[in-house]
């Protein structure tokens, strides 16, 4: 059900959208304000995300509006929960369904035992090196840009934090799992390197944001509920 109170878009709103898949975070934060500017007349306004969500993934994305764009440092910080699918036996260049299968490994070795007690050995603090199809500049330039251009990328490994990650069907070649993580988590590079450690190979088939922090995908809106909203201010 959508709330019935008045937004404040200028003073300032922490909006919970559910992205759809095959948006950027990017596309969302436009597309809102294109909304404001379009049904309210709102020409000029702040508006950010609170963390990008790969474009291939659905789910969670909070995006400040207004004053409230002061508070997006408050929430990039905090953990984020996701649930999806991991398929088994191959690799993609982007870790996900972005780009084709690169290479093909054998799963005949792989047991749900196996799969499970896997996934307990990245419990914790570990360093994982970020997709080279992601959003970190390197040298000023968003790295997935070299990455489409056939450039060479060298991304360095960063320490994470894995709080949870549960297998929730350990299957091939698509196992499910949860995983709660640190800021600056890359799921698709823990696919990869799930893959390795079952020696064989790995790559993200679904992947959702379900959680970040305390704010959960519950509450959240879609981009057309969003706008529903947006036009009901116009009768108030």
């Amino acid at each position: 059900m959508l709330s019935s109170r008045t937004y404040d878009f200028p003073g300032g709103e922490v909006l919970l959208i559910d992205k759809p898949a095959e948006w950027t975070s990017f596309d969302v934060v436009n597309k809102i304000r294109y909304m404001l500017r379009h049904h309210l007349g709102i020409k000029k306004i702040k508006a950010g995300h609170a963390g990008t969500l790969d474009p291939l993934a659905t789910g969670l994305l909070m995006v400040c509006v207004g004053k409230a764009t002061k508070r997006i440092n408050e929430f990039t910080g905090l953990d984020k929960e996701y649930t999806g699918t991991f398929y088994l036996g191959a690799t993609t260049p982007s870790y996900d369904m972005e780009t084709e299968v690169d290479k093909v490994y054998n799963t005949s070795h792989i047991t749900p035992d196996q799969i499970k007690n896997t996934a307990n050995q990245f419990i914790g603090n570990i360093k994982q090196i970020p997709p080279v199809f992601s959003a970190i500049r390197v040298d000023g330039t968003r790295a997935y840009k070299l990455a489409r251009a056939n450039e060479s990328v060298s991304m360095p490994p960063r320490e994470v934090s894995i709080h949870e990650f549960e297998i929730t069907n350990a299957a091939i070649p698509e196992t499910s799992f949860r995983v709660l993580c640190s800021k600056g988590t890359y799921v698709r590079s823990l696919a990869y390197d799930f893959g390795k450690s079952l020696k064989s190979g790995a790559y993200i088939k679904s992947l959702r944001r379900t959680r970040i922090g305390n704010y959960r995908i519950e509450e959240a809106v879609s981009i057309s509920e969003l706008e529903e909203i947006i036009i009901r201010q116009l009768d108030k």
